[in-house]
């Protein structure tokens, strides 16, 4: 299993016959080294509504036939766009060629502002992802603080990976992601979502080596890097 980090929260993990990504933001993510035209994907997930997270969906979906997979108000919002869409929402699971995808809950906004029109859509509910892939579960948390549901989760699944958010401001900080790691029972984490704008700068390395305290494993990938997950 091939992962690369595209930047922000983007993620993209490829096995031998399929490949997703995770909240593409690429054409005016400043810390990207990919276009949206380079990717190639089955499938698209979305965590939440945001523009930095959903921005360039459309494209990538249209431009492989790929099917977007959101809650019921982002599928709708970008059926409407002409994507092939699969709405799930909070608690669901839809299964996938190659395992499943679940979607969890998160503690942060959904919504897409509109700036000619002065006007904020709604975008239903954040969550975080859990995926299943080649008898591996992955968690990526999608924007969101630190919540006391993080133990449940872990207590349920049994976590090979998890991405977590560490810019602060937006999410939590490096401090609470460090909790939300022990709590998730993660056998290894990647930290996202930060550095890409000077206001969620965060010392990714200094997060690694402060997990490891904790007995978690982890590295840090940069931008348009890539990793073989086993």
């Amino acid at each position: 299993m091939k992962i690369i980090f595209h930047g922000h929260s983007t993620v993209q993990i490829t096995t031998q016959d399929h490949s997703i990504i995770i909240d593409p933001f690429l054409e005016n993510n400043p810390a990207a080294k990919a276009k949206a035209a380079d990717i190639k994907v089955d499938y698209i997930l979305l965590t939440h509504g945001h523009a930095d997270h959903i921005e360039d969906a459309a494209s990538i979906a249209k431009n492989n036939d790929a099917t977007i997979i959101a809650t019921y108000e982002l599928a709708n919002y970008f059926g409407w766009q002409g994507c092939k869409t699969q709405p799930l929402n909070i608690g669901g699971t839809f299964p996938l060629p190659f395992g499943s995808v679940k979607l969890t809950q998160a503690f942060h906004s959904s919504g897409l502002i509109e700036n000619d029109k002065q006007e904020i859509i709604y975008m239903g509910m954040p969550t975080g992802l859990l995926l299943t892939i080649e008898g591996k579960t992955l968690y990526h948390a999608g924007d969101t603080a630190l919540f006391g549901d993080m133990k449940m989760i872990g207590e349920l699944h049994d976590i090979d990976l998890a991405f977590l958010p560490i810019g602060d401001l937006f999410t939590m900080g490096p401090e609470d992601a460090v909790h939300a790691a022990q709590w998730l029972q993660a056998k290894q984490v990647l930290p996202i979502h930060y550095n890409t704008f000077d206001f969620i700068k965060q010392d990714g390395a200094a997060y690694i080596e402060k997990l490891k305290e904790y007995g978690i494993g982890g590295q840090v990938i940069q931008p348009g890097e890539s990793i073989t997950f086993i």
